[in-house]
């Protein structure tokens, strides 16, 4: 813990008002000595940022959907905050000179300019945005490593691999296991999965996450776009990557050194405790949250994802062996069929089938600049809905 005469660490939260964020308001408040939360913001979610902001005093907020401007700044005028909006106070405000990490827990492709905005203003993050490094990983690491930026990972998964690290940066890596719930539908046919509605992929099995994330767990392409940001929080190919199914998400991640020897981080299925790891490395702050009990969990087993069922595993794997823009293209897509299967527009299958259509349609730009990737992404998107729209 700080001492009296070291300074607190000045927090930004992107995305305060989503499951990761809220939870991070929860650890920031437990440690009024260590953090001091600058700036909070949101998207669309005008009455629960208004609340968090009252109750958790930032000097700014954002919200991003400008249509919600008057009603926050109307609400919070007497509270000494400053609001802005828009997306472009949402690259501002991660400079300020007040703030030392920024937590970008935006979900999609929205998280990616505001991190590298953050990153230029040599800015620690804890990411818990995956996508920034699906989209653009190779664009994002090289900025981090010119601005001697530190990016801690937050998905469960990274975290345990990051702490399996911890003391072994020097030793070289043979493998990686990731693991996987296999979400809700885990030993589902094809067949059975035709008629699947969005409400049951929505039923989690182990953990509490947004729509988004949930869904993406209950196709496996959580897990793949978490392969492809693998491959650049800790410099690995391809082939050092591999995923395994754990149903009791007990055992986060496992990684396994050269000399045969394996490390796995575990813990009961709780957000809390990569959220915290992220923001007070390398120390670990004694906490309250409940602790794993063997003989609670007497059996713990492992199996293969169904690869042949749930095809969004292999395109990512597939998109991070082309490289390029691919996996920035995959994502895009994945974002329009994700939303579209929650509107009743297309089924569950369908949203791999239009991921890969998608994928193999838009050209892949070898070495991209920042440019390159937006223009993907506008591409991708628009070839998605004009096939979720058929």
């Amino acid at each position: 813990m700080k001492t009296e005469d070291q300074q607190k660490k000045g927090i930004a939260l992107l995305g305060c008002t989503g499951s990761i964020g809220t939870q991070a308001l929860d650890v920031i408040e437990a440690y009024p000595d260590y953090f001091d939360l600058q700036v909070i913001t949101a998207n669309n979610n005008a009455d629960l940022l208004i609340e968090q902001a009252k109750k958790y005093r930032p000097s700014t907020v954002v919200i991003v959907n400008e249509d919600h401007f008057e009603k926050v700044k109307d609400a919070l005028w007497e509270d000494d905050i400053h609001v802005f909006a828009g997306k472009d106070a949402l690259c501002q405000v991660v400079e300020y000179g007040e703030v030392d990490v920024v937590l970008t827990a935006l979900v999609g492709y929205a998280g990616l300019q505001p991190t590298i905005k953050a990153i230029e203003a040599k800015k620690s993050i804890a990411l818990a945005n995956k996508e920034t490094l699906v989209v653009a990983g190779e664009l994002v690491t090289k900025l981090a490593r010119e601005n001697g930026v530190n990016i801690y990972p937050v998905d469960s998964e990274h975290s345990a691999i990051f702490q399996c690290l911890t003391g072994e940066f020097h030793n070289k890596i043979e493998k990686i296991y990731l693991t996987a719930s296999g979400g809700p539908f885990r030993g589902w046919s094809a067949d059975k999965l035709k008629d699947v509605k969005p409400e049951q992929a929505l039923k989690h099995p182990n953990w509490d996450m947004g729509a988004k994330i949930t869904i993406d767990s209950a196709t496996l392409m959580n897990k793949g776009l978490e392969v492809i940001e693998a491959k650049w929080l800790f410099a690995l190919e391809p082939d050092q990557i591999d995923v395994i199914v754990h149903p009791q998400s007990i055992v986060h991640s496992i990684v396994q050194f050269e000399d045969g020897s394996m490390k796995a981080q575990m813990g009961l299925p709780d957000m809390k405790l990569p959220i915290q790891y992220a923001m007070t490395y390398p120390d670990r702050f004694k906490t309250d949250f409940p602790r794993f009990n063997f003989l609670d969990y007497p059996s713990l087993t492992f199996e293969q994802p169904d690869r042949e069922t749930f095809k969004n595993l292999n395109l990512a794997f597939k998109a991070m062996d082309e490289g390029g823009t691919s996996a920035c293209a995959l994502n895009a897509a994945n974002e329009i069929t994700v939303q579209a299967f929650l509107d009743g527009k297309i089924g569950f299958l369908d949203i791999a089938e239009i991921n890969r259509q998608t994928m193999e349609s838009v050209a892949n730009i070898q070495k991209p600049a920042y440019e390159d990737y937006v223009k993907v992404d506008e591409e991708a998107r628009e070839k998605a809905n004009d096939l979720v729209s058929k």
